[in-house]
């Protein structure tokens, strides 16, 4: 009588035990029916990979932005004071258009350069730019304190004349030193925005050019 108990006991305790291997083998089976349908690791793009592609930069794109911001913060200076003083209507123009394009892309050049660790630049921090001589940086022998001293001297079409001739040599300078970066430079952005400046401030030049023909 023991002996058939126990016998009933060891049965019961073996069909568990089936039991439960075979829900064990159904989760595997519904668990690798499912993997294919997710990515695999190796297919998706690590966020680093991809933040060290956006950040490659080299020395001529740090230089090409830091040197662009503070030459781009003394264009606007030298506008907002056409925007008070300018004479003319369509120099006052100009001078507005000037402000807001150089604006953004002076937000563009900082955020490139906080997002590869490089100094950020403005006229603040280099004194104004006063006493300069690199290549673009000043406007017929002047220096921005220097320009901007003359301009403050000024009004009516004096003023005006005078603002484009040395807005056109500022643009000058701009254009000079978009073509270096283009030569030099590795940051596809940072080259975008090189022949976008060279575009835009070329073509200012000539409005420029022609409005001095009127004065």
């Amino acid at each position: 009588m023991n002996l058939m108990k126990s016998i009933r006991k060891l049965g019961a305790v073996a069909g568990t035990a089936i039991v439960v291997s075979l829900a064990l083998a159904a989760c595997s089976g519904a668990s690798s029916t499912t993997t294919p349908d997710a990515t695999p690791p190796s297919a998706a793009p690590s966020a680093s990979s991809t933040g060290e592609a956006g950040a490659s930069h080299n020395d001529a794109d740090t230089m090409f932005a830091q040197m662009m911001i503070v030459h781009h913060e003394g264009a606007i200076e030298m506008a907002d004071l056409a925007v008070e003083r300018a004479e003319s209507e369509e120099v006052r123009s100009l001078a507005e258009g000037i402000s807001a394009a150089q604006g953004p892309e002076i937000e563009k050049m900082t955020s490139w350069l906080e997002a590869w660790g490089e100094d950020t630049m403005s006229m603040g921090g280099m004194g104004g730019m006063g006493g300069m001589d690199h290549g673009g940086m000043d406007m017929d022998g002047l220096s921005q304190e220097e320009a901007m001293a003359e301009l403050a001297g000024l009004s009516g079409a004096e003023f005006d004349r005078r603002f484009l001739e040395l807005m056109i040599a500022h643009h000058e300078g701009a254009v000079e030193m978009a073509q270096a970066e283009l030569e030099d430079g590795q940051n596809t952005e940072a080259l975008a925005l090189s022949e976008q400046i060279v575009a835009d401030q070329e073509a200012e030049i000539a409005e420029m050019q022609q409005l001095l023909s009127t004065i």
